[in-house]
Parts: C-alpha cells; sequence; structure tokens
C-alpha cells in the first residue's frame, strides 16, 4: 500500500512561499527547520506551515505541487486562505 502524500506551503520569514510534498508534513517542517530541507528554505527560518492538502498518491501530488507553484502569489494566497 502506497503511503498517502500531501502537498504543503510554507510562508518564510522573508514573506516568500515555499511549495512542496511529502508522507510526513510535520517532520519535513522539522526538516526544513533545521537546515535539512530544501536549499531554499534555508536561512529562511522561522517557518510556518500555512497549508497543506492531501493528494494521495506520488504522481497525484507532483502534478498538484507543478499546478500550485505555477499560481500567482495572489492566487497561491487565496488558496492558503481558503478561497
Amino acid at each position: 500500500m502506497e503511503p498517502i502524500w500531501y502537498l504543503y506551503i510554507l510562508r518564510c520569514k522573508d514573506n516568500t512561499l515555499y511549495t512542496g510534498i511529502t508522507t510526513r508534513v510535520e517532520e519535513r517542517l522539522k526538516a526544513h527547520s533545521s537546515g535539512k530541507g530544501a536549499k531554499y528554505t534555508r536561512g529562511r527560518d522561522p517557518l510556518e506551515l500555512v497549508y497543506q492538502e492531501r493528494c494521495g498518491t506520488h504522481s497525484q501530488a507532483l502534478k498538484r505541487e507543478l499546478a500550485v507553484k505555477a499560481l500567482s502569489r495572489e492566487e497561491k494566497e487565496r488558496l492558503i486562505a481558503g478561497e
């Protein structure tokens, strides 16, 4: 049985947004916060988890990640706000 994948968005201290996928959101946030996550988030802490979405399979999560990364900043903020 394949694990359930999630899309997540982090807000960095410089107010930029980072989008990623994982099977364990809280563990991934800890990795980012400790400098062991994506290169982009290093030195941009504190990080805040502002959005997560259950995607199902790895393939579905990858497709959703690409779609969210293609959104404008305004569209991402509306997604985070639940609009």
